[in-house]
């Protein structure tokens, strides 16, 4: 009987951890932000640009759709910076205008936080970020923001 009862025990607990770790993923998964490394160049732009400019951002979409992140430019005379919706290699329109922080720096402005249509575009990889310049108003540089 006594084996009988330990074997018992042995598969109940092994059933509690499994059930505590399934709820520890499925808990976390709620709680998980998105952050999306981006590259932008002017290969990307629709249509490409020759620019040798180039940047990086670092996108980071919260569990409740609250967004933020940096773009930083190298070569570049930034006029304008946004979050489009479009899919790779389309023009879309503009989500979020970003905010000229420095020479070769912007920011989404506090506070951002996409609809859940705009959550879903994110999702399927339709987002953009673009920096504009004055030889280039349409945009100079571009990074598809993968999630």
């Amino acid at each position: 009987m006594t084996k009988l009862l330990k074997k018992v025990r042995l598969s109940l607990f092994a059933s509690l951890t499994l059930a505590l770790l399934l709820g520890a993923c499925s808990s976390m998964s709620m709680d998980q932000n998105h952050i999306s490394e981006v590259t932008l160049d002017g290969a990307h732009e629709v249509p490409p640009t020759n620019s040798a400019a180039s940047g990086s951002a670092t996108i980071k979409i919260a569990s409740d759709k609250t967004v933020s992140g940096t773009i930083n430019t190298r070569g570049i005379q930034g006029k304008m910076a946004h979050i489009h919706e479009g899919a790779l290699g389309v023009n879309g329109p503009v989500l979020v205008p970003l905010t000229k922080v420095g020479d070769n720096t912007w920011e989404v402005p506090a506070g951002t936080k996409f609809t859940d249509a705009q959550y879903a575009s994110y999702l399927a990889g339709k987002l953009y970020v673009n920096v504009h310049s004055a030889s280039n108003p349409g945009g100079e540089i571009r990074g598809q923001i993968l999630p």
